[in-house]
């Protein structure tokens, strides 16, 4: 899906088409890519729209091992990171002893294409630890080429057809920055020839096919952990195309063309754990931290006389506290996995909580939607279809998947389901029937 558009347009409209343009070629056509296996993809963290939702055929009413079946399964070294999937490869970053490894497999097979490695491993500190020290990131991929964070606040540039390298950035050399306490964590954004990546104790927008620096901002804000572990995100709010970031001190937007901070907000948390990815729903932007609660905001250019007055108004805020696992919207409600890991259904207008999961979960929850049901990866290795449903938590079936601890992202396409166990790889497939059909 690489976008062919090289031309860099300034100015209001021009930029608000040209971004939107490249949102359906780049972001949104992946989604829609097709019903069948292989013609839908998963370029970038939390899946084609960055938010976790997809279109295609419908989900399994079941998760009964008949219906779905492993395809394929390949050993890996440790990683958080979740599988990228393009039409015939999927890719998956490792760490193994002092080295990180990009693998690319056959999508059907699994079959190893290639691979490329660098030394790069680091050890974290605190808490963390107990989860182990690999890779966290995950990677981008735009048809061409895949932007891999190393841990060591590296980002390399692949070639997805042999795996040689296009370049490479380190950020602490290019800044004179510290090494990040928890590493490269925060997922970069392609959009058309723009790369934006949270890295080097700052915000960053570099040119996708050079890995040169168009801007930096929001510099120094990591305090004693360094980067952010959140992710970026593109949004229209208040009808301007901007990136709505969340570092370790706060939540804000930024003209993508500039780097012009237009608004901020502070988010308390406990030691810089502002983790979720900042989820938007219309002018409206939800968030929710370790240590800080629940936030909503919505975003509002008061112009006047031809100057820019930009806001950020909190509409509501609760205790409820997030912990890593980023929120899933439907219909007006927040499915969110809370600090307690048990499950609540926020509605998003007010922020009451409709209903909280009688017993906890594992420590992470990774989502995907389909229209109303939810597919959902608990980190101890068992999946949850679920129907979203403010009114009770609709678990229609439950399966354990694996053995392993399941950190990486839920990753589905069309009728097959990719899971990254902590030291493995496998594609499940399905197939939908018309039970399938009437029930979604």
């Amino acid at each position: 899906m690489q976008s062919n558009i090289r031309r860099r347009l300034s100015g209001g409209l021009a930029f608000a088409i040209v971004v939107g343009c490249l949102l359906l070629i780049a972001v949104v056509a992946p989604a829609r890519g097709g019903d069948d296996a292989g013609t839908a993809v998963w370029p970038q963290w939390r899946g084609p729209t960055r938010d976790g939702k997809v279109t295609g055929p419908a989900w399994p009413g079941s998760l009964a091992g008949d219906r779905i079946k492993p395809q394929w399964r390949v050993e890996l070294g440790d990683g958080y990171s979740s599988p990228i999937v393009g039409i015939d490869r999927v890719f998956s970053v490792e760490t193994r002893g002092e080295e990180e490894i990009v693998r690319a497999l056959d999508r059907k097979s699994g079959k190893s294409l290639w691979e490329a490695r660098w030394k790069g491993s680091m050890k974290v500190p605190f808490f963390a630890a107990r989860n182990g020290s690999w890779v966290r990131a995950t990677p981008a991929w735009d048809g061409t080429s895949l932007f891999v964070p190393g841990m060591r606040d590296v980002l390399v540039c692949l070639n997805g057809a042999d795996g040689s390298q296009r370049w490479r950035v380190d950020f602490m050399e290019r800044y004179k920055t510290p090494l990040p306490a928890f590493g490269f964590v925060s997922s970069p954004l392609v959009l058309g020839d723009d790369l934006y990546v949270q890295a080097g104790g700052s915000f960053l927008k570099l040119n996708k096919l050079t890995g040169e620096t168009t801007w930096r901002t929001l510099a120094d804000e990591g305090g004693m952990a360094g980067s952010a572990f959140s992710s970026p995100m593109f949004a229209r709010l208040a009808g301007k195309p901007q990136l709505v970031v969340q570092t370790r001190a706060r939540l804000a937007g930024v003209a993508p063309e500039t780097g012009q901070v237009l608004w901020s907000r502070d988010i308390p948390s406990f030691q810089g754990m502002a983790i979720v990815n900042p989820t938007i729903e219309g002018d409206n932007v939800f968030t929710a931290s370790y240590g800080g609660g629940s936030f909503l905001f919505t975003v509002a250019n008061d112009a006047a006389n031809g100057q820019d007055a930009w806001q950020a108004r909190e509409i509501w805020k609760t205790a409820m506290q997030g912990y890593m696992s980023s929120p899933m919207v439907i219909d007006g409600y927040v499915y969110l996995q809370r600090r307690d890991n048990h499950i609540s259904c926020v509605e998003l207008k007010t922020g009451r909580e409709m209903w909280k999961s009688p017993k906890g979960f594992g420590d992470y929850w990774s989502m995907a939607a389909n229209g109303p049901m939810i597919l959902a990866l608990d980190q101890r290795g068992e999946l949850f279809l679920l129907r979203a449903d403010p009114q009770k938590m609709d678990i229609l079936d439950h399966r354990k998947i694996c053995d392993a601890e399941t950190w990486g992202h839920i990753t589905v396409c069309a009728n097959e389901i990719f899971i990254r166990e902590l030291n493995a790889m496998t594609c499940y497939r399905w197939q939908e029937t018309q039970t399938d059909l009437k029930k979604n």
